[in-house]
């Protein structure tokens, strides 16, 4: 009888992995297994279960399990399948046979419930690093836990194997099992009774869409670049078929024209170059981190195999993406299910916890939360919430047993339909003002909102109608609500919790679940200018300008009165900058001067006509600390240019350093560049606004008064994405007839 493991043709290297598909079915005579089924796996339950290989074209292959024998024929390729009839759980060890012209005989298998486990670090993440190892490895003795671990192996094109096997649960194994998968596994043995199989896909570092198979991109706007460059890069896609074809059409005509000038003794035209889009998506930069590349190496070589579900405890490395985070999930999901053929496949996840990361605003990491706890309008989702089991100091916590648990309840309440399991922390449902406080209703409430700590209730704040959010006094007014208030807002109209990067909460249940950050109510932005310029009255508005809405193309102006106001004259031009960091209160600056040009085309963002100059009768309001205010200034000048640009002051702008980056520097090439816009007071050697790199979007430079350090204008500053709300309005005064 012939051995499972010598009937496997031995896996290609990476180099070879692309062309796996292309090998010839004569390679496959014998009957042929992926690796994925083996000794001591375990087979999903009360499923069709998918059961495929290779043979030699028309050869007839039974595969035998727990009293079926399921028939299919190899086709021309040499591939077969066949899908064994739903069977209930079993723990006892069966035999399972396939036989053609030779036969292949797995011992020890099981039958119960499979999940697949994906995603970075902290699913990847072992047992023998969790809280209490040691304990935990000597006490992993129930052998119908079993887990398979895929390699890393990054792919440009599907591959159908991977070298891998199953192992049972034991002392000697466990602590190289997923730790989140295997404490899910644990719960579920607890409270089901049966096997419990876990396919381990995952590699710390990565990014989700890596994961996500190229179908899954399609029909999503928000990803629609990467949809175009995944299949760009597929050799059997129409688009690179038709880009290929004109680049050989075009080498074809190349070699034509070079053969006429070799003959006449003259130079030929460079050679064209292969298309960048045409090469493998794994040339693209780190392979594992390109769309499709671990979807095609490490999930591929285990689809259809059956399964009950997914777990997936990623998002660190995409975390700085807010809302578009949602739609990656999205494809992922929707590439998964069509992928296993379970349009209702579930997905449990676990919003990731609370961290450092550097220097990063605080609300980078709470809109991310955001847009994972937006992944729920998906059906069949659920959210694992761990804000009060993280480390501020440690990416990685060590608590996995306490994620495992919390994701196994989401299946057994989702998933096996046990009612009685309450699965979710509290999440908010509704906001209602109550004289000068807010009332915050909330689902998933199980016994009832308690303090985790029996202290008070932390990281509420609300908004008022001319304040900031601020911190505020939160107290449980009944069995799924909380009364909120805050001294010196009288009517709060907002409310956020635990919105910062290092929130650790303590809202709960009495069920021990946290409840999920969240932020709800209208965020008022005042009418800044009509109420803090005076003169605001005597100015048309030319330009207005959403700065969130920039980057890598033409400027659209959310207004252009360009057109409409042309031929007016005008005889002072004055630029509105506001900013708002989260619920902050907003900060503007206003400054205005007599006209620099007659164009109302050339007084916007610059364009191909640069103005470095002095101006004059300088006017600035702003509520920013440090900035000077005053009328008629003497010492202003403007810096509106694409070029790039260097410190040093060629203009000879008064006081201005040539060293650091201030009111007085030198455009240098390209001529489209990084750009600046820049208003300066230079009496008071300060820069009053700044909007440079604009075409950069998220990671333009803006400011009001000087930036700290030396870089006074704010260029490198890379912050726009830490507003969110910016704004730029330009203005003319009309000149008098």
């Amino acid at each position: 009888m012939n051995s499972h493991r010598s009937r496997h043709p031995s896996v290609p290297s990476l180099l070879a992995a692309a062309t796996i598909f292309a090998v010839t079915s004569s390679g496959f005579a014998d009957v042929w297994l992926p690796h994925v089924f083996g000794e001591n796996m375990v087979l999903q339950r009360q499923m069709e279960v998918p059961v495929w290989g290779k043979a030699e074209p028309g050869e007839k292959v039974a595969v035998s399990f727990a009293g079926q024998t399921i028939e299919g024929v190899a086709d021309a390729e040499g591939r077969w399948m066949v899908r064994l009839r739903p069977m209930e759980a079993n723990a006892e060890p069966a035999t399972f046979v396939v036989a053609g012209t030779n036969t292949i005989t797995l011992g020890n298998v099981l039958v119960g419930e499979v999940w697949l486990c994906s995603g970075q670090s902290n699913m990847e993440w072992t047992v023998s690093g969790s809280n209490d190892a040691a304990e935990e490895i000597a006490a992993a003795t129930d052998g119908l836990i079993r887990h398979l671990k895929m390699p890393h192996a990054p792919s440009a094109v599907p591959v159908e194997d991977r070298e891998t096997g199953w192992q049972i649960n034991a002392p000697e194994t466990a602590g190289n099992f997923t730790a989140c998968g295997y404490f899910f596994a644990r719960e579920l043995r607890r409270a089901l009774g049966v096997p419990v199989g876990l396919l381990n896909s995952s590699w710390g570092g990565t990014r989700i869409e890596p994961w996500t198979p190229a179908e899954g991109f399609e029909g999503i706007p928000a990803l629609e670049d990467i949809r175009q460059r995944v299949a760009m890069a597929n050799p059997a896609s129409p688009a690179h078929k038709e880009a290929l074809k004109a680049h050989l059409d075009a080498v074809e005509t190349w070699l034509a024209e070079a053969r006429k000038a070799s003959e006449a003794g003259a130079l030929p035209a460079p050679q064209p170059g292969f298309p960048t889009g045409l090469r493998p998506i794994t040339e693209g930069g780190e392979p594992h981190q390109q769309p499709t590349t671990l979807y095609n190496g490490m999930l591929q070589p285990l689809v259809p195999f059956a399964i009950r579900g997914t777990l997936w405890y990623q998002g660190e490395s995409n975390h700085g993406e807010g809302k578009l985070y949602t739609e990656k999930t999205r494809a992922l999901l929707k590439g998964w299910r069509a992928a296993w053929g379970q349009p209702e496949l579930p997905y449990y996840f676990v919003q990731i916890a609370p961290f450092e990361y550097g220097t990063e605003q605080p609300e980078i990491l709470a809109e991310f939360w955001e847009a994972q706890d937006r992944i729920l309008e998906i059906p069949h989702t659920g959210m694992v919430v761990i804000n009060d089991i993280g480390n501020l100091k440690d990416i990685h916590p060590k608590n996995k047993q306490e994620v495992g648990r919390r994701l196994a309840l989401l299946a057994l309440a989702k998933t096996y339909g046990k009612s009685e399991v309450v699965s979710s922390g509290p999440r908010f449902r509704e906001l209602k003002p109550e004289g000068n406080k807010l009332r915050v209703v909330f689902d998933s409430v199980g016994g009832g909102l308690v303090s985790r700590d029996g202290q008070p209730l932390t990281h509420f704040e609300v908004l008022g109608a001319d304040t900031g959010f601020v911190p505020a006094t939160a107290e449980i007014a009944g069995p799924d609500s909380l009364l909120l208030s805050a001294e010196g807002v009288e009517a709060p109209v907002s409310v956020r919790y635990a919105w910062h990067k290092l929130a650790e909460p303590n809202l709960m249940n009495k069920e021990g679940l946290p409840a999920v950050p969240f932020r709800a109510g209208e965020i008022l932005v005042p009418d800044l200018l009509n109420q803090h310029v005076p003169e605001a009255g005597e100015y048309e508005v030319v330009y207005d300008l959403d700065l969130s809405k920039l980057g890598g193309g033409e400027v659209a102006y959310d207004v252009n009165r360009a057109a409409e106001l042309k031929g007016k004259g005008f005889d002072r031009v004055a630029y509105m900058l506001e900013l708002q960091k989260g619920g902050e209160r907003p900060s503007f600056a206003f400054a205005a001067m007599d006209a620099f040009t007659d164009d109302l085309e050339q007084i916007g963002l610059p364009g191909e006509v640069p103005f470095q100059q002095a101006v004059s009768r300088l006017t600035v309001r702003s509520n920013v600390e440090g900035v000077v205010p005053g009328d008629n200034l003497e010492g202003g000048n403007i810096e509106f240019w694409t070029d790039n640009y260097g410190p040093g002051n060629s203009a000879n702008v008064p006081g201005a350093s040539s060293v650091d980056y201030d009111f007085g520097d030198m455009p240098s090439e390209p001529k489209k560049g990084y750009g600046s816009m820049q208003v300066h007071n230079g009496g008071a050697r300060q820069t009053v606004m700044a909007l440079n790199k604009w075409n950069a979007g998220p990671t333009a430079d803006v400011g009001i008064g000087n930036q700290d350090g030396p870089n006074k204008d704010w260029t490198f500053a890379s912050n726009a994405g830490a507003y969110s709300y910016k704004r730029l309005r330009v203005l003319v005064r009309l000149a008098k007839p």
